[in-house]
C-alpha cells in the first residue's frame, strides 16, 4: 500500500546486471524498504532492457516530469550506461528534470 503523504521516489535498473527474476525482486524490495527509510513512498521501479534501451529511461523522464517527482534512486551509475556516460547522463538528468538522482548499492 502506498502512502500518499510521503514524496514519491521512482527506481531504474538495468536488467542485465541481475542474474535472475529473483535477483530483480531482491532489488525491487530493498529499493523500497530504502525509500521507506528515507521518508518516500516507492512508486514505479523501471527496469530497462539492454534490447530496448533507452525507451525505460526515456519513460522514467517523463513520468519524473509529468509527475514533478523530486528523486529517484538506482543501485548504481553503472545502471545508466546504455544511456550514455553514467556521470553525464546524471548530470543532464537533473539539469533536466531538477530531480536528484540517489544512489542505493544492492548486490546482484
Amino acid at each position: 500500500m502506498t502512502d500518499y503523504t510521503r514524496p514519491l521516489l521512482l527506481g531504474y535498473a538495468r536488467r542485465d546486471l541481475y542474474l535472475s527474476d529473483r535477483h530483480v525482486d531482491d532489488l525491487k524490495r530493498e529499493l523500497k524498504a530504502f525509500a521507506q527509510l528515507e521518508g518516500f513512498a516507492m512508486g514505479s521501479i523501471y527496469i530497462e532492457n539492454p534490447g530496448t534501451a533507452p525507451a525505460t529511461f526515456e519513460a522514467l523522464v517523463a513520468s519524473v516530469n509529468r509527475y514533478q517527482i523530486r528523486a529517484i534512486v538506482l543501485p548504481g551509475l553503472q545502471h545508466l550506461a546504455l544511456v550514455g556516460n553514467p556521470e553525464e547522463v546524471r548530470v543532464q538528468f537533473e539539469r533536466v528534470t531538477r530531480a536528484r538522482m540517489m544512489l542505493h548499492k544492492v548486490a546482484p
